[in-house]
């Protein structure tokens, strides 16, 4: 298993009930979860999809290296979900 770091930055607009499901459901498909912050709703430097601020949520996890690339392309379509980064940690 390899060790990875994900930042998401959902849409500010999410009630609570969604945000808390989709980030339920993303964290769901970690192996294991070593670190959870959220850093909450932030403004941006720039405006991304139209939006000037977003909700700022951070994990360290560990994972199988042939589940990332699923992971990876279910981030890219949700389209709550603004911006990520995914990071494999050494």
């Amino acid at each position: 298993m390899n060790k990875y770091v994900l930042t998401l930055i959902l849409k500010p607009d999410l009630d609570e009930k969604a945000r808390k499901e989709l980030l339920s459901s993303v964290v769901k498909r970690f192996g294991k979860l070593e670190k959870e912050e959220m850093w909450g709703a932030k403004d941006m430097v720039y405006p991304i999809k139209h939006q000037t601020k977003g909700f700022y949520a951070h994990y360290t996890f560990e994972a199988e290296p042939s589940s990332i690339s699923s992971l990876d392309k279910d981030l890219k379509i949700d389209e709550d979900i603004l911006r990520y980064l995914l990071v494999r940690v050494k």
